[in-house]
């Protein structure tokens, strides 16, 4: 089966035909090029979707990553970026060895066949050049015969007219041999041109076109293979990155399986665990008879026996509602803005029937907020604007360990990174005292003496903060002075001002308030800011404290106490890191938790620990 012996007579056809294949190489090489951008853009978008999810460092979302259910959603992320990556490959592979190696095969190919198609069209042009010469010398013969046929005639007849001489006669016999011998002349050439015709004929027909529509076979076939070929690495390179494919989905898959579910309850506990203790039992309050209070140096030395104090006449009731509701913490009166009628001068306060329970809770649930203290709320602010104690007293205990104990971790590594360095400068400065060429030695001395001076820094900030993880978790070093001011007097730095307060229960530190929007409803006049001091009535004591340090009470609402001073304890440490006490009748005020030992009364009624 031969193009040349089958498809002699086939030259235009086959020259269509090969263009058409031509064609369809180009439009596979077009399909090709188009699943290579469609692979490339999928990629972009898996890396961009997989890039949108990623923890933005130093943020909320990068801490809520130490969850199994969200590492393995990290891990997946990963997987999808190298997943991206492996579309990325069949792209690039496709485009080199499909899309350029066909490009360049389609140009050799047009340049192969337009040689074979005018080899064809110069053997048609030979050929028809021999035709013409076979018809020329044909009619010529033709026309030769018939010139001697009618000198022949004519010769013939003056030969037998009796009129006409002799002369004559020779010359027309003259003329009709001369046409004769033309005639056989022109026989003779063209007899000659049809051989070579005919052999030219028998070469074009049998030998060069057979030989042309051959090589042009031969260049269709090799164009049929070779889109073949590529279909095949088509497929191939999709094959290739399956088992990675697999992987990445192995890996998903594998990510999913390590999802612990108690191990993120446990997350859960060390995440939010405050430290404090359940509230215990509420003591039973008799309402059958009436108690009295006396406001005076005994009756506040002894009000850690006698329970909680009567409220005053008029004022609203104080009755603790920690067990359904938050109470706002009551913090102590600026002393130079407080109302003389703050502290009573009777000897004993009037007597009032105390309500049931369920009435002041109503009373507190429809009564409306009134401000307590504009320190504590400065305070606060300060704090949500990102201020905050540098020991994180403001935190539950749990929670302030695990903080210190991530500063001391992050302190420490400082400390290695800075370690390190110095260890590579010191082993540069070797190598430059012993090979002068290759550096000066004392260049390096600068650079290692402010290493050592970070290193100290780094040090005594670490010292700093272990102290204080120490205190957390009971073990009470002795502490320098400077230490302590460190530790208590961090609240001076918090000085912004403030319009609001918040109803929730409030620490000197601002750290536990309640929603915005009832802060934003508690635009209250002066007058009412003044009557709510004059409606504060001393707290009962619920213990005693011993100052273990020096603290110099300068911001509003604290109070100095001196080391190895004996005070009264009446509102116990709610988890920010202050403790309220009293030195006699007009001195109350916040002290340091860390600061003083306490020892609670457990029969007082004001013994109680909130969470």
């Amino acid at each position: 089966m031969s193009w040349g012996t089958e498809l002699w007579d086939q030259f235009d056809n086959l020259e269509k035909h090969t263009q058409w294949g031509i064609d369809v190489l180009e439009k596979y090489i077009k399909f090709v090029k188009e699943r290579t951008e469609i692979e490339i853009s999928y990629a972009k978008q898996l890396r961009n979707l997989s890039k949108k999810y990623q923890p933005k460092k130093n943020s909320k979302e990068e801490e809520e990553y130490k969850y199994t259910s969200c590492k393995a959603f990290l891990a997946t992320l990963n997987e999808m970026n190298d997943y991206a990556g492996q579309h990325e490959v069949v792209s690039e592979n496709m485009t080199s060895q499909i899309t350029a190696e066909l490009t360049r095969f389609v140009q050799e190919l047009k340049q192969e066949r337009k040689s074979h198609f005018h080899d064809g069209r110069k053997a048609q042009q030979n050929i028809e050049t021999f035709w013409k010469q076979l018809e020329a010398s044909k009619r010529r013969f033709e026309r030769d015969c018939k010139e001697a046929d009618r000198a022949q005639q004519y010769f013939e007849k003056m030969d037998a007219d009796i009129n006409v001489t002799k002369a004559d006669v020779e010359k027309a016999r003259q003329q009709a041999q001369t046409r004769h011998q033309m005639a056989e002349d022109s026989k003779g050439e063209y007899s000659s041109i049809l051989q070579k015709f005919n052999h030219e004929q028998r070469e074009h027909y049998h030998t060069h076109i057979p030989n042309i529509f051959q090589k042009i076979q031969e260049m269709e076939e090799r164009r049929i293979v070779r889109i073949g070929e590529c279909m095949k690495t088509y497929a191939e390179v999709d094959r290739q990155v399956i088992p990675i494919i697999g992987k990445c989905l192995d890996g998903i898959t594998k990510a999913a399986e390590s999802i612990d579910q108690k191990n993120d309850s446990q997350l859960v506990i060390e995440a939010f665990k405050s430290g404090f203790e359940p509230p215990g039992d509420i003591d039973f309050e008799d309402f059958t008879q009436p108690m009295k209070r006396t406001v005076s140096e005994s009756s506040l030395s002894n009000s850690r026996w006698d329970g909680k104090s009567e409220p005053k006449p008029g004022s609203k009731s104080k009755g603790k509602l920690w067990p359904f509701i938050k109470k706002n913490k009551p913090p102590p009166p600026p002393p130079a803005s407080a109302s003389p009628s703050a502290v009573p001068n009777g000897p004993q306060s009037p007597k009032q029937q105390k309500e049931p329970l369920s009435h002041r809770f109503n009373e507190f649930m429809t009564s409306k907020p009134k401000i307590h203290c504009f320190r504590s709320l400065k305070r606060g602010l300060s704090l949500k604007l990102g201020g905050g104690p540098e020991d994180f007293s403001n935190l539950p205990p749990e929670q302030r360990r695990k903080k210190l104990q991530q500063k001391v971790d992050e302190l420490n590594k400082d400390i290695q990174k800075e370690m390190d360095q110095r260890d590579a400068l010191t082993k540069m400065k070797d190598v430059y005292i012993k090979n002068p060429q290759m550096g000066d030695a004392a260049s390096v001395d600068h650079k290692l003496a402010e290493l050592g001076q970070n290193m100290e820094k780094l040090r005594l900030e670490a010292q700093k903060f272990e102290g204080w993880l120490a205190e957390v978790e009971g073990r009470l070093p002795v502490r320098t002075e400077q230490t302590r001011r460190q530790s208590g007097m961090y609240d001076t730095q918090n000085t912004s001002a403030v319009s609001n307060c918040a109803q929730d229960r409030e620490s000197p530190d601002g750290s536990y308030t309640e929603e915005q929007s009832q802060e934003s409803e508690m635009k209250v006049p002066v007058t009412e800011f003044d009557d709510e001091f004059d409606d504060e009535e001393p707290l009962p004591t619920i213990g005693t404290c011993k100052a273990l340090y020096t603290f110099e009470g300068q911001n509003e609402g604290t109070i100095s106490v001196t080391e190895g001073e004996m005070l009264y304890v009446i509102e116990e440490d709610k988890g920010d890191g202050w403790t309220r006490i009293r030195r006699n009748e007009d001195e109350e005020g916040y002290v340091p938790t860390s600061y003083v030992e306490v020892y609670l009364d457990k029969n007082a009624k004001g013994a109680m620990t909130y969470i």
